[in-house]
């Protein structure tokens, strides 16, 4: 049951992405063949409204050297999800992550996660039930 909840829930994060829910820095780089451009801070707060547990923020390397960040979730259990790993070039290579305390208020990408977890959460109402 768990395994198809969470199987609902990636599929419907991964139809609500579009280059309107891409951090702005993102958005050269972003094009429907590579939709997780630019998804993973509204993703894992998105993730984590629905499943809980914890924000993981990795630091982004290429050539030795920080870019970016990247962010994920731990859920309860321990288990890691990361529904935006593929976005990255062989050449960016993402650290290990820390935890990270989410935020209480945010104004960065606000706009992009209401617009993602709106949509998420149309799509998972019009998810058949099992």
């Amino acid at each position: 049951m768990i395994i198809q909840k969470l199987a609902d829930i990636e599929a419907a994060v991964r139809s609500s992405w579009g280059a309107d829910t891409c951090a702005p820095e993102d958005l050269p780089k972003w094009h429907p063949g590579n939709p997780a451009r630019g998804q993973c801070g509204v993703t894992a707060l998105v993730l984590n409204d629905l499943l809980g547990g914890d924000l993981v923020r990795g630091e982004v390397h290429v050539d030795g050297r920080q870019v970016d960040f990247h962010w994920w979730n731990r859920l309860p259990g321990g288990l890691e999800l990361d529904l935006t790993r593929e976005q990255f070039t062989p050449d960016e290579l993402v650290t290990s992550g820390v935890v990270v305390e989410r935020p209480a208020e945010f104004t960065r990408l606000r706009e992009e996660y209401e617009l993602l977890r709106t949509r998420v959460l149309e799509n998972l109402q019009h998810e058949p039930s099992a």
